[in-house]
């Protein structure tokens, strides 16, 4: 499942490749993707050209001109693929996109996913990301001071508060392992129970590990617009149960965390 690291390179490499390219033909083949009826989602679409792309958490935000939002998610997974001019499109697909120079753009969602299209006027009511908390990669607005207060008064476990999207746009499964690691922190540690000097460690633990993902576009298995993987292929502790901990060499655990499992150094996560 994509997670803000892989949207973040992805949306970024859509903005290079597609601004300034007008959609000429939109085929839906799996309509209970869209928000809308499909005849209504191809005509908000087509003729439109596209401004600029921009992510939040595991969102993308295509941004047209004029006034149309094109919101895509790929759920569980998927591929959003870009075929040069005259280059064959992929054989599967739920949505592809035609556009004025004979380029093409498909979405195929592999679980579940969502393309929806609005005005953008409209954009501060659309349900799914409207409640979008906090983005980790935008420097100015996740600040510490930000942070201490999204855990001010809380209770409950930090690994729960981290993967509501309410609270932190983006993290998910895969990359809390490694985040919660280098925190020093237990998945289930109580909020209340953070100190100060813990916050900031954990502050910087999500900074500087999502930084780090999207800047190798993130993991080796989760393609990019021209269909190639990522440079990470490993973590540190996330998935490696047995293996010993980079730091302690204890065995990394497997535990349930609700209803997700974590992996874990006993010894340096408290």
């Amino acid at each position: 499942m994509p997670e803000l690291p892989e949207i973040h390179h992805l949306a970024g490499q859509m903005q290079r490749t597609l601004r300034g390219r007008r959609i000429q033909k939109v085929e839906v083949r799996q309509p209970k993707c869209l928000n809308v009826p499909a005849r209504d989602f191809a005509r908000l679409l087509t003729g439109r050209v596209i401004d600029r792309v921009t992510s939040r958490g595991k969102w993308i935000f295509v941004h047209l001109d004029p006034g149309v939002a094109l919101l895509v998610s790929l759920g569980m997974g998927g591929d959003l693929l870009w075929h040069k001019p005259g280059a064959p499109a992929a054989e599967r697909y739920q949505l592809k996109i035609d556009f004025a120079d004979r380029s093409c753009l498909t979405i195929r969602f592999w679980w579940f996913g969502y393309a929806h299209a609005l005005p953008a006027g409209k954009l501060g009511t659309h349900k799914m990301t409207h409640t979008l908390g906090l983005n980790p990669l935008d420097r100015a607005k996740f600040t510490y001071e930000r942070f201490s207060a999204l855990l001010a008064g809380r209770r409950g476990a930090i690994k729960a508060l981290l993967m509501n999207q309410r609270n932190v746009a983006g993290i998910g499964n895969v990359y809390i392992q490694d985040i919660l690691f280098l925190a020093g922190l237990h998945p289930n540690r109580p909020i209340p129970e953070i100190t100060e000097r813990e916050r900031v460690t954990l502050h910087q633990a999500i900074v500087t590990n999502l930084t780090d993902a999207a800047k190798r576009g993130g993991l080796a298995y989760e393609k990019d617009l021209h269909g190639k993987g990522g440079g990470i292929k490993g973590f540190l502790v996330g998935y490696r149960e047995g293996k010993p901990c980079p730091r302690c060499h204890t065995p990394v655990r497997k535990i349930r965390t609700g209803s997700t499992a974590s992996f874990i150094c006993p010894r340096c996560q408290v």
